[in-house]
């Protein structure tokens, strides 16, 4: 009997990397009939899709209580998605944070949520804005407006990224590392890794500058990603998961979609976000050492952490969905154990140290997350001009955006009280606060669609359709 892989498709196995071995051993030890059924069964991988969904929620650690009724509906809804979410096949474990707050459907990991799974990484878990992160740099005393001024002559806010003109260099290193991994060598990832870098996007992303309260050094702080490179690989990571999923586990969510870490598919994925780690670290730090040189100075300390990604322990990964690692083993470059929780314009950035415990899992906050959407939080203050909310949440603070148009959705009061979130580190054990840069000014995106292309070429259609008219009833009348 001549056994194929078709032959084992028909007997109802499924293909894989154990085909071509099982194929193998079959050349050299023919079998049939009941013997040939037993060795199968022997040998087939057991598919994942044997454990379907959780019966029940797998128990998780919540690091959150509400303090007021606003608060509780944001809780309430933080709790709802986590019980779906652990229902995951792969998830063993979980977390919230004080700043948790939903961003989607029930059953998608919420911002200040962890969710550790076996043997799994989930592309949705750390989303398109992969290793959002932040770093700091020590610019000794010197005045911080020099370096707010000279920091707004230097970075990029808003979509897309920088002038050919414009760009910092890529490292040959890094670049090859992009071309030899099968997730990132292709020409879109090359060109968004050039053009991207120095680049910050929008949001809530922001270039902060303010004075250590231990030491009174003047620091700078920035905010952000990987931008569209990292974008790029969530996108395909995703169609590799969702390939995945919808083969070996139909019900569980697509936001919950995995890829199998011991898989080849499985070890590139794990490689190219080790890659695009290394450059948004480097994407930080051309802008930190850009200010730097240009202000002759030699800067005493600089150091960084994401709080947006995947971090390995054993055959455990975590993934952190706006989370600061506390514990080093997750920080390879860590900087005397030492983390930066930026919390709202108009509040210090907490520097924080900390161990694992069994409710934090070696995680705390990555900031005061919202309560509310930003759509939501803008109505609430209808009747008001930006302005004006603008003035009164900023007095005696040095704020700047990018766009040139003021974005009331990320002003302070579109965060949880951050009082509030730094007293819940403490009393849920999150991490001890050991310095708190406080702030000087910042420089953010702003809103800038309201002068965005499109929107200008539909107010100038607009217009020349209403000179039209005008000209029209002008006719009429004569």
């Amino acid at each position: 009997m001549n056994i194929t892989g078709n032959t084992l498709i028909e007997l109802g196995y499924r293909p894989g990397k154990w085909f071509m071995e099982t194929l193998a051993y079959l050349q050299d030890h023919p079998l049939e009939g009941e013997e040939l059924i037993t060795y199968l069964e022997s040998v087939k991988p057991i598919p994942i899709d044997t454990i379907d969904l959780h019966e029940t929620a797998v128990k998780y650690h919540v690091n959150i209580r509400a303090e007021y009724e606003e608060e509780s509906d944001n809780v309430n809804n933080v709790i709802a998605t986590m019980e779906e979410l652990m229902k995951t096949p792969t998830i063993i474990n979980g977390a919230i944070m004080p700043d948790a707050c939903p961003t989607g459907r029930i059953g998608q990991i919420p911002v200040g949520g962890i969710a550790v799974a076996k043997n799994a990484i989930h592309p949705a878990m750390h989303s398109a804005d992969i290793c959002c992160s932040v770093m700091a740099t020590n610019f000794g005393k010197i005045d911080p407006k020099l370096v707010l001024d000279q920091a707004l002559k230097i970075t990029h806010f808003g979509p897309g990224g920088r002038a050919e003109s414009d760009t910092f260099d890529l490292p040959i290193e890094l670049e090859d590392a992009i071309k030899s991994n099968s997730f990132l060598k292709n020409q879109k990832s090359i060109d968004l890794a050039r053009t991207h870098l120095g680049t910050q996007g929008d949001g809530n992303h922001f270039l902060f500058v303010g004075i250590s309260e231990n030491t009174g050094d003047t620091v700078m702080v920035t905010h952000h990603g990987s931008r569209g490179f990292g974008a790029w690989l969530y996108k395909n990571g995703m169609i590799v998961a969702e390939k995945h999923r919808s083969k070996y586990s139909p019900n569980t969510l697509k936001c919950n979609a995995w890829i199998p870490f011991d898989t080849k598919e499985g070890e590139d994925y794990w490689e190219a976000l080790q890659i695009v780690r290394e450059w948004t670290k480097l994407n930080h730090s051309v802008l930190h050492q850009k200010v730097c040189d240009d202000l002759d100075i030699e800067h005493q300390l600089r150091f960084w952490n994401e709080h947006n990604f995947v971090f390995k322990d054993g055959e455990d990964f975590y993934h952190a969905k706006g989370a600061t690692p506390l514990d080093d083993k997750f920080v390879p470059d860590s900087y005397n154990g030492l983390r930066l929780i930026p919390l709202n314009m108009a509040e210090p950035v907490l520097v924080v140290k900390g161990d694992t415990t069994e409710n934090n899992l070696g995680f705390s906050p990555h900031g005061a997350g919202r309560n509310l959407s930003r759509a939501a939080h803008i109505k609430k203050h209808e009747g008001r001009t930006i302005q004006d909310v603008f003035d009164e949440e900023t007095e005696g603070l040095d704020i700047k955006f990018f766009s040139g148009n003021i974005d009331i959705s990320e002003l302070p009061s579109a965060y949880k009280c951050a009082n509030n979130v730094q007293a819940q580190i403490t009393e849920f054990g999150l991490g001890d606060v050991v310095d708190r840069i406080m702030p000087y000014g910042s420089i953010m995106a702003g809103d800038w669609q309201r002068d965005a292309i499109w929107k200008k070429k539909k107010s100038y259609k607009k217009i020349i359709k209403f000179d039209k008219i005008i000209k029209f009833d002008k006719k009429i009348e004569e």
